[in-house]
């Protein structure tokens, strides 16, 4: 052990210095492809654009498929540019066909500009970063560690060396083809958010957009791009960012493909088969058109939050509608932490009447552990307040609204992940933000907040299906007379039978064990 204390005491010290961000050399600036109305992408979406009178036209994607046959097409259709940012992208199946298409377009001329968080990579999603070497693709990594293994320890030691910087990641997911069409929602890159993982699948949203509200999502890419916490993958790794490593990483993806072309069955031979992503490229009856308003945190959150610079941050106009509404108010949110201001937002609602209903992760199907300990501490003062509570089961008993066939709802673990704020069934908040601190305060979000009583009403049928008593608990709060004291139970209906849990379900007993320990540590301001 004291072997390696030299080694330690090194990475304590580089993670205690900074890539040189403010260096004028180190990045090329650059904005988003200006001509769209130059591409077949273009052409087409103006024409249908241009009698909507400055709307732009929106299509919500549930299904997680749909999601990854979305991005394929549309890099197969891009001609000049592709911008892609995202917290997630993964080295997994789906990711390995989509950066061999990502591949593909750049061979033919398309420039792509891949922008990606640093928090929560994997063992093989560096392999990302071997793109960097094509003349056509420029990666660049937020806020990047400097160890650049996949030891949790070392990892965790620079985390703590340099918290306060560190902590700060990107949530965003945005991708944009020829500056003429975006996908924006929650959906990062991965096999379980596109939901063809049988092991876990999340139920998620892409927001298919096109008119004048591309080019506001365009330009708060390039706000981010140019920023000074992305720095090129050439300097934060030169040996993976190599033309020999790229060759490598080609050679991976065709024996991958070839295996694939074998399974007749597979997810990656339905790239065209979609009726509704075949429409969309058309004059499509299910764009609903409508005002929309784009709201984001600035690249640097932190500095705008101490009033230190001047910035954008998402959660003033979330709580602005919040506050604005009179009737009803819909959430549905992966984690669900409302911290005290959260609280007090709910306690003005109910003051006014305003009937609250809140979708999260049950114990059971939640993707993070922390997060479901966090939100325990807030679920009996929100049911005193009158709050109603819903959580998703890992096994839903319908497939409606969960985003996946009856089929593969038999497999795995499903879980939300998916965020949408319903406002008097008026306007609809579709994006990245969960409703909880990390969202509020740490991580940089984006979204829109879309004016379409169609559009909610279809985000509302989705709640309702998801909220349904085979597809989620619904959690009470008793009281017992003879002890004084509030219990909660869980209520569901399984084959067919209205069930009462007394105590919360799980996957396992060491799963219910290790949430009541994490529900102990002072930690809610992280999560």
């Amino acid at each position: 052990m004291f072997k390696r204390l030299p080694f330690l005491f090194f990475c304590f010290l580089v993670a205690c210095t900074s890539f040189p961000q403010h260096s004028s050399s180190y990045k090329n600036y650059s904005v988003a492809f200006n001509h769209p109305e130059n591409t077949p992408l273009g052409r087409n979406f103006n024409k249908v654009t241009k009698p909507q009178a400055g709307l732009s036209g929106y299509c919500v994607l549930n299904n997680g498929l749909d999601g990854f046959i979305a991005r394929v097409q549309l890099i197969a259709k891009a001609q000049s540019s592709l911008d892609l940012q995202y917290y997630i992208f993964r080295e997994d199946k789906t990711g390995m066909l989509l950066t061999e298409q990502l591949i593909n377009a750049a061979d033919r001329g398309v420039k792509i500009r891949i922008l990606v968080d640093d928090g929560n990579t994997l063992d093989g999603d560096e392999q990302l970063l071997s793109l960097a070497s094509h003349p056509n693709i420029q990666v660049r990594i937020f806020n990047p560690f400097y160890y650049r293994g996949h030891n949790e320890f070392l990892r965790l030691l620079e985390m703590a060396a340099i918290n306060s910087d560190l902590d700060y990641r990107m949530h965003n997911k945005l991708f944009v083809v020829d500056n003429a069409v975006a996908l924006i929602g929650g959906r990062n890159i991965g096999d379980d958010y596109f939901q063809v993982d049988a092991d876990a699948q999340l139920g998620d949203d892409d927001v298919f957009t096109i008119g004048p509200m591309v080019r506001e999502l365009s330009q708060s890419f390039d706000e981010f791009w140019n920023s000074i916490q992305s720095i090129p993958a050439q300097l934060i790794d030169p040996e993976v960012t190599t033309s020999e490593a790229l060759n490598q990483f080609k050679t991976q993806l065709t024996i991958y493909l070839k295996s694939v072309e074998k399974q007749k069955g597979s997810f990656a031979n339905q790239t065209h088969r979609s009726p509704l992503l075949n429409q969309l490229f058309s004059d499509s009856p299910y764009l609903t058109w409508a005002s929309a308003q784009l709201i984001y945190d600035s690249p640097n959150k932190k500095n705008v939050k101490d009033d230190s610079l001047v910035g954008s941050l998402i959660y003033e106009p979330i709580k602005k509608a919040v506050k604005s509404t009179r009737s009803e108010l819909f959430i549905l949110s992966p984690f669900f932490i409302p911290g005290d201001e959260g609280m007090k937002l709910f306690q003005i609602l109910q003051d006014h009447g305003v009937s609250t209903r809140v979708l999260t992760n049950s114990l059971e199907s939640t993707p993070e552990l922390p997060a479901h300990a966090g939100y325990t501490h807030y679920r009996k003062p929100l049911l005193k307040m009158g709050v109603k509570l819903f959580e998703v089961r890992a096994r839903p008993g319908k497939a409606l609204g969960s985003g996946e066939s009856k089929k593969l709802l038999r497999y795995g673990n499903y879980g939300l992940h998916a965020k949408q704020y319903i406002f008097d069934r008026q306007k609809v908040f579709l994006g990245s933000m969960n409703f909880d601190q990390r969202s509020m305060h740490l991580n940089t979000e984006i979204g829109l907040l879309i004016h379409s009583p169609e559009l909610a009403k279809q985000a509302l049928e989705r709640f309702n299906q998801l909220t349904d008593i085979s597809n989620s608990y619904q959690v009470f709060l008793v009281h017992e007379p003879k002890t004084e004291t509030d219990s909660l139970i869980w209520v569901t209906k399984e084959h067919d039978k209205l069930t009462t849990y007394t105590s919360e379900p799980s996957r396992s007993t060491f799963q219910m064990i290790k949430a009541n320990f994490l529900a102990i540590l002072p930690i809610d301001d992280e999560l």
